[in-house]
């Protein structure tokens, strides 16, 4: 059985998807589309730039999500792929989204407008320099969790995203992060700063979601063609549940490692990653050892496949 995964915020580059703009017409239709809808040229920002415009989170969630959804078309007129084919979509933070969109539960035009929107109050959440996000390497979730229990400050540091065995990011108030950093430091523990510009995944996105909470209930979703594995739950859910989980799904943990797992648990024994990047493959080599692992995302990949 296979998985179709969608990659989240981090794998954008300048140039992400030129392969394919410049070799399908389906994929000049759809940037071209994406224009109209934003009302502005993100289709210029994804293929030239400059980095600084792409790596606003305004942008950068919209633009992944996009990339996604062109490998996805070009992979439907040229391979015939569909939804029904897979046992289940995995999208990694936004890019749950681009699964949805995918599986036919919500429209293109929703999930772009959602997600500029959605990382607009990501971004105006907390004010620039408040927040902060560490990625702790070699580490169980439980010792994190001890590693969380003894600092002092009682500021919000939280794990915010649970990416594989060794890989934990944990999210908070700057001061506590830095704090918490000492700790690891103390124990030689491998950590680093990401340089994020805000602290995504934790509470202190809890007005980001308030502020999405309208949008998102006002929106249409349909039932997926297929089984989506949610982030906030790592499984699958009533098609109900939708909304309430995007909107969860903000200011919480990102279970990725156990929705890796659950798949897996579930019979899965290939998994393809299309977007840019191929961070979701390299994540799974930790998690999911005995899989067959495919990433798409040039020409190249697709001739492969």
């Amino acid at each position: 059985m296979k998985a179709l995964l969608f990659p989240g915020q981090g794998s954008q580059t300048v140039g992400m998807g030129s392969e394919f703009y410049k070799n399908f017409d389906i994929v000049k239709r759809i940037f071209s589309d994406a224009d109209d809808i934003l009302k502005y040229k993100i289709s210029k920002i994804i293929l030239e730039g400059p980095e600084g415009e792409l790596k606003l989170t305004q942008n950068t969630q919209p633009a992944i999500m996009l990339i996604s959804y062109s490998i996805f078309s070009v992979l439907k007129q040229e391979r015939g792929i569909n939804p029904k084919m897979f046992k289940f979509f995995a999208g990694h933070s936004l890019g749950e989204y681009s699964a949805l969109v995918c599986s036919n539960s919500l429209s293109f035009k929703d999930a772009l407008f959602l997600l500029k929107e959605r990382g607009l109050a990501m971004q105006n959440a907390v004010p620039v320099g408040k927040g902060a996000m560490l990625a702790v390497l070699g580490c169980t979730i439980e010792e994190i969790i001890n590693f969380i229990k003894n600092i002092k400050s009682k500021e919000v540091c939280e794990i915010a995203n649970d990416n594989s065995k060794g890989q934990i990011i944990v999210s908070g108030d700057n001061n506590a992060i830095m704090e918490f950093k000492k700790v690891l430091d103390d124990c030689k523990k491998k950590n680093i700063i990401l340089p994020v510009s805000a602290p995504f995944h934790c509470s202190l996105m809890d007005k980001a979601a308030e502020e999405m909470s309208s949008k998102i209930n006002s929106t249409s979703f349909n039932k997926p063609q297929t089984n989506i594995v949610h982030n906030v739950t790592a499984s699958t859910e009533k098609h109900e549940k939708i909304k309430d989980l995007l909107i969860k799904q903000i200011s919480s943990q990102v279970r990725w490692r156990e929705s890796m797992e659950y798949m897996e648990k579930d019979g899965v024994t290939e998994f393809i990653e299309i977007g840019p990047g191929k961070v979701l493959t390299g994540l799974a080599k930790r998690i999911v050892k005995n899989s067959k692992l495919i990433s798409i995302n040039t020409l190249e990949d697709l001739k492969n496949l």
